[in-house]
């Protein structure tokens, strides 16, 4: 007789287009029935178009409290987990997070999904966020996006089992006709908001150093503006001219700019993950990350270069090295390619499903 599938009820702050890569994978496993629930449709600077929602997702009724950068999500309501075996929370600052932990973790199993955490603010404000975040303390396993949250969580719950499932979005449709690189002129390719925290101005620096050293190259910018005026007024116009700006894409377009990329770059300040880098990966792309990019110790091996967060000439230094050696950017763009299998969302789902698995023994 073959066994029930698991009722698997997660809990997400929005239907953003990656996570649901993920969940797509999941729900389409026979082994697991899947809900998704999520606190809110969209937000005030969501980039992202909505879309139809899948017959497994729903969005509760609530608000969002705002205090600074910070919101606490309140919705209305209390769940009947009578149809569930297990719960996966991503994120702790909203009321039905709390209540399930606080009220039923005992009563059903707990997962909690996140990043590595920031540093948390000081005062009132920070004190609130400490005790949201002890109550994680009553989940049976929490789930971490990338290396880094993994140590970070092993630190604060040292008798938590910590299991390493990070974001995973689809790549299929980024390598469609993957070019031989590198081509002339060689085209760096930056996707994401333009703003300092991403390293938008420390990337145009850099940039303007590889063309003042005459080497015939391009760099496509896509993504909001932003703050990239203020950029672009601090580079020389000789620059300006070889700074392609395509603004803000949706996701289903961005495979073409991928491919026409010879170099991925993410030089992020911070960066919790960086879904943008398992793409690079997918098309076969050389990748120069920044170290404070979450996703950087889990996607950057032999297919790219890790520079210290916030130094431009270790940034330009590893753009040198594939601009000015052909062979190594080629090797690096044949690594990514071949680790791409490694990132489908159909290898994310068997992580949760073996996580469940273990949770419910």
């Amino acid at each position: 007789m073959s066994q029930s599938p698991i009722r698997a009820t997660f809990y997400s702050i929005l239907p953003s287009p990656y996570q649901r890569d993920l969940f797509a994978a999941i729900a389409a496993r026979p082994d697991i029935d899947l809900q998704v629930k999520y606190l809110e449709m969209t937000v005030d600077d969501s980039p992202w178009p909505q879309k139809e929602l899948q017959a497994y997702e729903s969005v509760l009724p609530g608000k969002d409290l705002r205090w600074g950068s910070s919101r606490f999500h309140i919705n209305w309501h209390l769940p009947n987990f009578a149809d569930t075996d297990v719960v996966v929370l991503n994120g702790y600052q909203s009321s039905v997070s709390q209540w399930i932990l606080r009220t039923q973790a005992g009563k059903i199993p707990c997962v909690f999904w996140g990043e590595k955490i920031v540093g948390a603010a000081t005062g009132v404000k920070g004190k609130m966020q400490k005790n949201f975040a002890d109550s994680l303390s009553n989940c049976q396993a929490i789930a971490a996006i990338g290396a880094a949250a993994v140590e970070d969580y092993k630190q604060r719950y040292p008798n938590m089992p910590v299991h390493p499932i990070p974001y995973y979005c689809t790549l299929r449709n980024f390598q469609d006709n993957i070019p031989q690189r590198p081509r002339d002129p060689i085209n760096i390719f930056f996707c994401g908001q333009m703003i300092a925290r991403k390293g938008v101005d420390l990337l145009l620096q850099s940039f303007s150093q590889i063309i003042d050293q005459g080497f015939n190259a391009t760099l496509t910018l896509v993504g909001r503006e932003a703050e990239l005026p203020e950029f672009m007024a601090a580079i020389p116009e000789k620059t300006q001219e070889k700074v392609i700006y395509k603004g803000f894409q949706a996701p289903e377009t961005l495979p073409k700019f991928f491919n026409e990329a010879d170099i991925f770059v993410l030089p992020s300040r911070y960066d919790g993950w960086g879904v943008v880098v398992n793409q690079a990966v997918g098309a076969g792309l050389p990748i120069v990350c920044s170290d404070a990019v979450g996703s950087a110790a889990d996607l950057v091996k032999d297919n790219g270069i890790i520079f210290e967060a916030g130094n431009q000439a270790k940034l330009y230094e590893a753009l040198l090295t594939y601009i000015s050696n052909p062979e190594k950017l080629t090797a690096a763009s044949k690594a990514s390619y071949a680790n791409s299998a490694d990132w489908y969302p159909e290898v994310g789902a068997e992580r949760w499903a073996n996580l469940f698995r273990q949770v419910l023994a």
